[in-house]
């Protein structure tokens, strides 16, 4: 692929993030997104096979960028990985409640909506939040290594239910549009996580979101 079709590539891929993150898959256009790229018309499908195939694309990279966020924060020095795994849920509350990018929810927004419309878009989904799982159970192993926390379940499973619970947690603060769904999960989640430490995570309450 030249230099500008790869340029082409991602500004499709980066413009359609948001697109898709406000209206949903399925509510969106391929003009829309083309004209938001500002790639002609009609050349989608030299940079995509499908909507179906672009859908995975953009779910692929959606992960990447997601992971990569992920292990930058459990990479960072002079944190306990309970602290490191605050920041992430605090970052979490902030991207679902105060967010104005709705690129950065994706996974949250599409995850109901494709999976029953699109196998492909489910399997990457699937592989998505598989990753990011796994990267869950890596640190709450290491914060158990560290001392910084304390439960008796395994990694994995321990991972997988905080996920569930998050991912669950989103979805009813966007139907409820109130904060109550994400104080109920943080209080839930350090529960579960057996720490010694407390820390204050705070969540503004006057946005209604």
């Amino acid at each position: 692929m030249s230099n500008a079709s790869s340029s082409a590539r991602q500004a499709i891929l980066e413009r359609a993030q948001s697109i898709v993150g406000a209206k949903g898959f399925s509510a969106v256009g391929l003009n829309e997104i083309l004209q938001a790229a500002q790639v002609p018309k009609g050349s989608f499908y030299h940079y995509f096979n499908s909507k179906d195939a672009f859908g995975v694309v953009l779910l692929d990279t959606y992960f990447d960028h997601y992971v990569e966020g992920m292990q930058q924060l459990f990479d960072q020095p002079g944190l306990t990985h309970h602290a490191k795994l605050m920041r992430y849920w605090q970052g979490w509350i902030d991207n679902h409640t105060g967010c104005t990018d709705a690129g950065k929810c994706l996974a949250v927004k599409l995850g109901a909506e494709v999976s029953d419309l699109s196998e492909p878009m489910r399997l990457a989904l699937q592989r998505g939040t598989s990753r990011t799982i796994d990267l869950l159970a890596v640190a709450l192993q290491r914060g158990v290594e560290d001392g910084s926390l304390r439960f008796e379940q395994a990694p994995e499973s321990l991972a997988r239910r905080l996920y569930a619970l998050w991912l669950g947690t989103s979805v009813m603060g966007k139907i409820t549009r109130t904060t109550a769904p994400f104080t109920e999960a943080l209080l839930l989640t350090q529960q579960l996580l057996g720490s010694p430490e407390n820390p204050v995570i705070h969540i503004d309450r006057g946005t209604g979101k």
